[in-house]
């Protein structure tokens, strides 16, 4: 049962339709000069106008002040991280759960970040309250915004949640599912729950560009 807070950030679990997900990413450069910010495993990202990954520091509770990302003209959220490569000063190829902050490339080498960008992917996340099957259908946002710090460094995992009081308006993800099984069931005091991006919330289902 889930009973305890314990957010693991986005985990892909299959298509919507019900394909199972088959582990399929892409890559994405961070910027070799280093990027100020962690991003960890399960955390939502988007491609800015520099072109270098980033997290995305919204909660997406609405499209404008709030969408992902906040406040730009950007047409949302290109998926989840899910680790990143890097070179290390040894010169060692480095495969890393998580982006650590301000790693910068060494002798001209590229910070790769692999990333689930599938526009129509289910994912599973943990609500910080309980829901249950009357929710199925509402949207919801994140519980708070991701920054530096919303996620652990010695698991490289993101603790990013969603929030557990659904709503009708718009919002960046729509509970389609729950899990459902002895972890964790509908109605538990932290819903493990499965939802997709909305339309307009992921950028390859926004027809602006950057």
């Amino acid at each position: 049962m889930a009973s305890t807070a314990s957010p693991y950030g986005f985990r892909a679990v299959n298509e919507l339709g019900g394909l199972p997900y088959a582990g399929s990413t892409r890559s994405f450069p961070i910027n070799p000069a280093g990027y100020n910010t962690n991003i960890f495993n399960g955390s939502l990202v988007y491609v800015a106008a520099s072109g270098y990954l980033q997290i995305c520091t919204a909660t997406g509770a609405d499209g404008t002040t709030n969408a992902l990302p906040a406040g730009t003209t950007l047409t949302g959220a290109v998926g989840v991280f899910v680790g990143c490569t890097y070179t290390n000063a040894q010169g060692q190829i480095i495969y890393s759960q998580y982006y650590p902050a301000n790693t910068a490339s060494v002798n001209g080498s590229t910070i790769t970040a692999y990333v689930v960008d599938d526009d129509r992917a289910v994912f599973q996340v943990q609500a910080a309250g309980s829901m249950t099957f009357a929710d199925l259908g509402a949207n919801v946002y994140l519980s708070a915004a991701q920054s530096t710090s919303t996620g652990s460094t010695t698991t490289g995992n993101s603790t990013t949640a969603v929030n557990a009081t659904p709503v009708t308006t718009t919002a960046a993800f729509r509970v389609v599912g729950f899990v459902n099984n002895a972890q964790s069931q509908p109605g538990d005091a932290y819903t493990d729950i499965l939802v997709k991006f909305n339309p307009g919330y992921h950028s390859y289902s926004n027809a602006v560009g950057l």
